[in-house]
């Protein structure tokens, strides 16, 4: 008889091993839309390689292909595509059946004491999600890792934009510590030459002094220059995570000003931008959680079976059994109501994100043509100028046509007039690098590889 039972008992298992409802298909699946591309998280290693400060001299291509591999910030998505993914299998996996074991009818009293007339009930529960929730549930997961794969693009982006940036500054401090070195070089030869002046007498001793205080303030102001270099290159080592920086001197064509791309012709091509694209997978999202609230209306039916044994007789038999909750108060009209609500918010959202990126690209392409018209008319015009007025002013002064306080002013203005190029030629090449974040196009001139664009391995250079 135990024998019997035992045959029953697996006859039940594989009854309701094969009882499932089919989940259907989802209600967008034939849906096209702008997806980011996968990032494969699997043979991921976990060790961390320790930083190699580049030395030499180091281009803009050099510092985005370290700053891609080796941002910080960066390092962090991989651990969060992975979570995305872990969250995606939780999603779609079937509730666990449910063994219960009873004994009823036993240790009472008369002809039920002890265990002879006792009955031994070994079931198992399986719940079965009607309505096609596991199927929607996996669905909320897809599009939630699908965010995470457009916030890590954004991400991408923001470092580009940033070590541009860094790479810039620290060009422009390197030319304005040359600049100023070249300063104090003719101060010193102006200084020799007044003192000569003065001691044959042609120049009052007044002349001398302005000549030491011009010297004087040259060095401060170089010394001031080191210092800001020194920051910058902090600065441009901090975005592939470094914190010494060893490279020599950074190397690229800071004065490459081309005229911008008329600003109308650039407001199209915000759909580009990761912080734009990502609204439609979280719109997405957003329906395919109003859907699964939706489907939550529609009970679960929980099926058993199992086998129940009589001590007195000595027999076995199957038990089986049907549970269905009756939604009488509960539909989850709540979770339904706030899916509505979610989903309004979120194209709401939408929208402000899109006049928000479209106010800060208004306001970065303003900054551009700006910069751009103040450069061309310092290059083209201005500093020319100057140059012929500073070599005129020292040539009449060396004539003695001129005082020396007239050439003093010729030569700050000439040098003024080149840090003002240096700033605006700066100040161009920052608000092209934040135009191209805003459109999410890459720097201009840089053509990186697949490799190096690709999520997965950045993934990978991280981890491994």
């Amino acid at each position: 008889m135990h024998r019997k039972a035992c045959v029953l008992l697996f006859m039940t298992l594989a009854t309701l091993a094969g009882c499932r409802v089919a989940d259907g298909p989802s209600d967008d699946a034939r849906a096209a839309w702008v997806r980011p591309k996968p990032v494969d998280t699997h043979n991921i290693s976990t060790d961390h390689d320790v930083i190699v400060e580049p030395v030499g001299v180091v281009t803009l291509r050099d510092v985005l292909a370290l700053a891609l591999s080796r941002n910080p910030e960066l390092g962090v998505y991989p651990y969060d595509l992975r979570a995305a993914d872990a969250r995606a299998l939780q999603a779609g996996l079937r509730p666990n059946p449910e063994l219960e074991v009873a004994i009823e009818e036993f240790a009472g009293g008369g002809d039920r004491s002890g265990f002879d007339g006792a009955e031994t009930t070994v079931r198992i529960d399986q719940t079965i999600e009607l309505g096609g929730k596991r199927a929607r549930r996996a669905r909320v997961a897809q599009f939630d890792r699908e965010l995470t794969e457009w916030d890590y693009r954004a991400a991408r982006l923001d470092v580009i934009r940033e070590a541009t940036q860094a790479f810039v500054a620290v060009q422009a401090a390197q030319d304005r510590v040359a600049l100023a070195r070249q300063v104090v070089e003719l101060s010193e030869q102006a200084y020799a030459a007044v003192a000569q002046r003065v001691q044959a007498g042609r120049d009052s001793p007044v002349d001398e002094l302005r000549a030491s205080v011009a010297l004087s303030t040259s060095r401060i102001e170089l010394h001031k220059r080191e210092k800001n270099l020194a920051v910058a290159r902090h600065a441009l080592a901090a975005v592939w995570g470094g914190r010494t920086p060893m490279f020599e001197k950074v190397a690229g064509d800071l004065y490459e000003v081309p005229k911008p791309v008329a600003p109308e012709n650039l407001a199209a091509a915000i759909s580009e931008n990761p912080d734009i694209a990502r609204w439609e997978s979280q719109d997405r999202k957003q329906r395919a959680v109003l859907r699964l609230e939706q489907s939550k209306a529609m009970p679960d039916v929980t099926i058993g079976g199992g086998v129940r044994r009589f001590e007195e007789t000595d027999d076995s038999a199957l038990v089986l059994g049907v549970g269905v909750p009756i939604p009488l108060f509960d539909r989850n009209q709540g979770g339904i109501r706030e899916a509505t609500a979610e989903l309004g918010k979120v194209r709401r959202q939408r929208e402000v994100a899109q006049v928000r990126i479209l106010a800060a690209l208004a306001e970065a392409t303003n900054a551009l043509t700006a910069s751009y018209e103040e450069a061309t008319i310092l290059r083209n015009d201005v500093l020319p100028k100057a140059e012929q007025a500073f070599a005129a002013a020292r040539q009449g002064y060396e004539q003695g046509k001129f005082d020396y306080l007239y050439a003093l002013d010729t030569q700050r203005t000439l040098f003024e007039t080149q840090a003002g190029y240096i700033d605006a030629v700066e100040a161009y090449h920052k608000a092209s690098a934040e135009v191209r974040r805003l459109i999410g196009a890459l720097p201009a001139g840089e053509e990186l590889s697949h490799s190096t664009l690709n999520p997965s391995s950045q993934e990978d250079s991280h981890e491994r």
